[in-house]
């Protein structure tokens, strides 16, 4: 196993960019480094906010979190996820995994986890597993990978559309957009020293949308969705900018680190 701590190597998320390692093994991105470990049999990576007692570590300051709250085992060939701390461990589809539950396996690919802290702060584990070629997955001979087309934001325009959209940064089933007054009071909490109302926060999305209609993003403009509106929009904005990877998970820090 190799530990990369904070400023090592820069790898911004997992989502984004993925360091290569051997087939089979996997890496783990906290704010605080990396881990990178190949797939021996019974070897675990342990996280947790003790930083001395763990490979990686999630939480640090927040005592909600407990001081080995995880691990990650590879059995066979494979990377399992259990709960070793009190309380319990979210990942992708609102599926949760509580202390003293089975342990639950790792598909290919990303995986981020959530534990839920003090004052509803969320700490985001990365997960990694390569697959056979290790790091990202096998692309044609001869052919070019595209990146993805990310969206040019301003502070305030990312800030803004992760408080609208945190639901989808944490990998929820079936994510909605919060609403515009909520959004507002939690911008006006954020920043007291500005005015939030609904339709300010209606008026920069809405600025948003129409930049990226511009742009060829379908299903932006009411005359694409047809009525009933509701919710529709804002949804579609949302999904673009998360599959485009323009806002990723620790884009939720922003929140917290205001807050």
């Amino acid at each position: 196993m190799k530990i990369f701590p904070e400023g090592d190597e820069v790898f911004e998320s997992l989502a984004r960019q993925v360091p290569k390692t051997v087939p089979g093994g996997i890496v783990a991105l906290a704010v605080t480094g990396r881990v990178n470990s190949a797939p021996v049999d019974g070897h675990t990576v342990v996280f947790g906010r003790n930083r001395p007692d763990v490979d990686i570590c999630v939480g640090e300051s927040d005592l909600r979190v407990s001081r080995r709250h995880g691990a990650l085992t590879c059995r066979e060939g494979a990377w399992w996820v259990s709960n070793l701390g009190r309380l319990p461990i979210r990942l992708p589809k609102s599926r949760w995994l509580f202390p003293d539950e089975d342990a639950v396996p790792l598909s290919d690919g990303y995986t981020p986890l959530f534990i839920r802290g003090t004052r509803d702060r969320e700490h985001l584990l990365e997960l990694y597993v390569a697959g056979p070629d290790g790091g990202q997955p096998a692309v044609p001979h001869g052919a070019v990978t595209e990146p993805p087309r990310r969206w040019r934001l301003t502070d305030d325009e990312r800030l803004l559309l992760v408080v609208l959209g945190q639901r989808y940064l944490m990998h929820e089933a079936n994510p909605q957009p919060l609403a515009r007054q909520h959004v507002a009071e939690v911008m006006a909490e954020l920043r007291p020293d500005e005015a939030w109302s609904h339709k300010k926060v209606e008026h920069m999305v809405a600025a948003v949308r129409s930049r990226l209609s511009r742009e060829g993003v379908a299903g932006l403009v009411r005359e694409e969705v047809g009525e009933p509106v509701g919710n529709a929009l804002n949804d579609n904005l949302m999904r673009e900018l998360v599959l485009s990877t323009t806002l990723v998970p620790p884009d939720l820090a922003l929140i917290d680190a205001l807050s």
